[in-house]
């Protein structure tokens, strides 16, 4: 290392401090959590003093401290997105297969109800919740404005909560048993 460099590492360290608060906003990126967004700064800042000697002087200090610590994110979140023993949700916990009975059960529900629905409404909650249509393309479909698709596709989606004796927030705010003219578009 050169004479130069090591004079630099001192005000480099005095540099990483000031960009502190920098480094705590770019992990709010991250996490929204405070406590994990600190942990992130301060391994990011373990990690940048550790190696601070490479840092090139005459470079960007920021830019190499935000990419420590987005690489560094991006590790952990590699990581965390393997399966582990002891996750909730690792196959390991899972105990045999889960009962299909009802989850069939419920789709003959679901159809006779979505069956129930006026035509209008059924296409439209087809086309976008069954076909993936985007809003604009169903408008297209069924010949009317994104603003009637949208509003028959609530209609639609409060009636088969209704029907499906499933309780909304929505739910509770509409009269959905009012009778509603599926052709009138909401203003």
């Amino acid at each position: 290392m050169g004479q130069e460099q090591r004079a630099s590492v001192p005000e480099t360290e005095e540099e990483i401090v000031a960009l502190m608060p920098a480094l705590r906003a770019f992990a709010r990126t991250f996490h929204s959590n405070i406590n994990d967004a600190d942990d992130l700064v301060q391994e990011t800042l373990t990690k940048a003093l550790s190696k601070v000697h490479q840092f090139t002087p005459g470079t960007r200090l920021k830019s190499w401290l935000f990419t420590i610590m987005r690489n560094t994110h991006f590790t952990h979140y590699r990581i965390s997105q393997r399966e582990s023993p002891g996750k909730a949700d690792c196959v390991a916990n899972l105990v045999g297969c889960p009962a299909r009975q009802e989850w069939s059960a419920r789709q003959r529900e679901l159809s006779k109800a979505i069956y129930r629905l006026p035509c209008s409404q059924r296409e439209v909650i087809m086309l976008i919740g069954v076909l993936g249509f985007s809003y604009k393309e169903a408008a297209e479909v069924c010949g009317c404005e994104i603003g009637t698709v949208k509003s028959r596709l609530n209609r639609a989606r409060l009636r088969l909560l209704q029907d499906m004796e499933e309780d909304s927030p929505a739910s509770t705010t509409q009269n959905v048993s009012a009778p509603v003219s599926a052709d009138i578009p909401l203003a």
